[in-house]
């Protein structure tokens, strides 16, 4: 039997200005036929999985379209319709079929289809019918719409955040595949979407309150009848209707049972709704509380998270550092004009520098001061263990060290990169165990890479376009009434 494979992935920063182009997907991944096997194999990515299990299952894996951009603003309507057209375009040379396996990121958003991924699933369903199963894994930062859910037969979120099981959850979709496929199972689903969106401060799946409801969700796995059950956490920076969190349970041709079982997912979460809205760390609480710690200190850069779309170049914690006078600090800016001064001065040249605060207002001024260069690199790097979004292979673009006077390290990279791996700084010969304070841009994804070396990690709330206070966001399009935005919001799931 023969199962395709194809995979759109972004998640969309609708409070960005600048869109997402064709380009930033070139610059990540667009791969069609037998190049998304050569490409993704390899990787600890759910693709990866969708190859690994059907092969294990005796199944024929048909490669189509796989596509990926680092998070960042909107996608413009000329792009997403190149994507598209691609994607059905291969579907087509692809040949006849007997499943699909998705993996669509859940929360990515186009000018023209606010629920891209349901309008591109729903698309696939019509397009193959309605025998044909098509099982999807998400990212748990999925904002899931019923349009996902309609158009698949089972969905399967990663369990982790940070995101290392996204090859096992793929494993997982292949299994279900070929149990379907086989006639041993047929899979029902019944998804509950409560009006309620989680701080992404408190989305990390291994601490408390992520922790017990996972667990909850676990003690369901043990019963015969159920296929997978999923916990969507959604992504507060897409401004559409769908945003906010979700539950997933698939049983073996139990609907009944699968509402059943979903409700009671939904309502732990709404009865913990207050655990999910605490009280968020300011800048001058988190240097506060790293002064009387001993380093490596990581400093979670919230404001600033690349992870979630912001533009990498955010300077409010690099300026605080400095004020405090806290020296042998690090931290890493996007800034590509200031890259191609340090690469034309050369290495050891000293030079009056305007680092980072380029992008927009909203993330600081520039960083201004004499530095010097302290090396260049490539910017290639490569991460063999699984870490945050599933790639092995890494590309940040030309990378320059430089350093100041009073104790700062800088990494300029050309292209942003999301600060899953340490590799990004050893690759350049740095030693993060040295550092007495590091900046992460990013929330729960830095975890699984700083914490082996890092004794605390502070979540700072700094502003930005990935601010975790929600409600200085200026929605248009979320649902109303919606917790924690108006706290007297009623739900009830049975």
């Amino acid at each position: 039997m023969r199962v395709g494979v194809i995979a759109l992935l972004h998640e969309s920063n609708t409070f960005i200005s600048s869109p997402t182009t064709i380009e930033h997907f070139r610059e990540n991944l667009i791969a069609t036929g037998e190049d998304v096997r050569d490409r993704m194999s390899d990787t600890h990515h759910e693709v990866s999985g969708f190859f690994e299990g059907l092969d294990a299952e005796d199944l024929q894996a048909v490669p189509i379209f796989a596509a990926r951009a680092v998070p960042y603003g909107t996608i413009t309507k000329e792009t997403f319709d190149q994507l598209v057209a691609m994607m059905f375009s291969e579907l087509v040379r692809a040949g006849d079929l007997d499943g699909i396996l998705v993996a669509p990121h859940g929360a990515t958003v186009s000018q023209e289809h606010l629920d891209a991924d349901g309008f591109w699933l729903a698309k696939l369903r019509e397009h193959v019918g309605p025998s044909m199963p098509i099982i999807s894994t998400l990212d748990p930062h999925a904002n899931l719409s019923k349009k996902m859910v309609d158009a698949t037969n089972a969905i399967i979120a990663y369990r982790s955040n940070p995101h290392l099981d996204q090859r096992a959850r793929g494993r997982e979709a292949a299994s279900l595949m070929a149990r379907t496929l086989q006639g041993e199972v047929r899979p029902t689903q019944s998804a509950i979407l409560p009006p309620m969106a989680i701080n992404i401060e408190c989305q990390q799946s291994t601490v408390p309150p992520c922790l017990p409801f996972y667990e909850l969700a676990d003690t369901m796995l043990e019963r015969d009848e159920v296929l997978s059950n999923s916990i969507l956490l959604g992504f507060p920076y897409a401004d559409v209707a769908e945003m906010g969190s979700s539950v997933v349970v698939v049983t073996d041709n139990q609907p009944r049972l699968a509402e059943e079982l979903a409700g009671e997912l939904a309502d732990y979460l709404w009865s913990h709704r207050s655990e999910f809205d605490r009280e968020l760390i300011s800048i001058d609480e988190a240097l506060d509380q790293a002064m009387k710690l001993d380093g490596p200190i990581c400093l979670l850069d919230m404001g600033d998270n690349v992870g979630g779309g912001s533009p990498a170049d955010g300077t409010l914690l690099a300026h605080a550092i400095r004020s405090k006078g806290i020296a042998n600090s690090f931290v890493c800016l996007c800034d590509p004009d200031s890259v191609d001064r340090a690469v034309n001065a050369g290495v050891g040249a000293k030079l009056k520098m305007q680092l980072g605060g380029k992008s927009d207002e909203f993330h600081g001024k520039p960083l201004v001061g004499q530095f010097t260069v302290g090396s260049l690199h490539d910017g290639k790097f490569e991460e063999p263990e699984p870490r945050h979004g599933g790639f092995t292979k890494c590309d940040q673009g030309r990378t320059a060290i430089v350093c100041s006077d009073d104790g700062l390290t800088v990494m300029l990279t050309t292209r942003r990169m999301p600060p899953f791996s340490l590799r990004q700084l050893t690759s350049c010969g740095l030693d993060p165990s040295t550092f007495r304070i590091l900046v992460a841009k990013g929330v729960n994804a830095p975890v699984a890479a700083y914490a082996p070396v890092c004794g605390h990690l502070i979540r700072v709330n700094t502003p930005g376009v990935t601010t975790a206070d929600m409600k200085s966001l200026d929605y248009q399009h979320r649902r109303r009434p919606m917790f924690p935005f108006e706290p007297d919001t009623q739900f009830r799931a049975h």
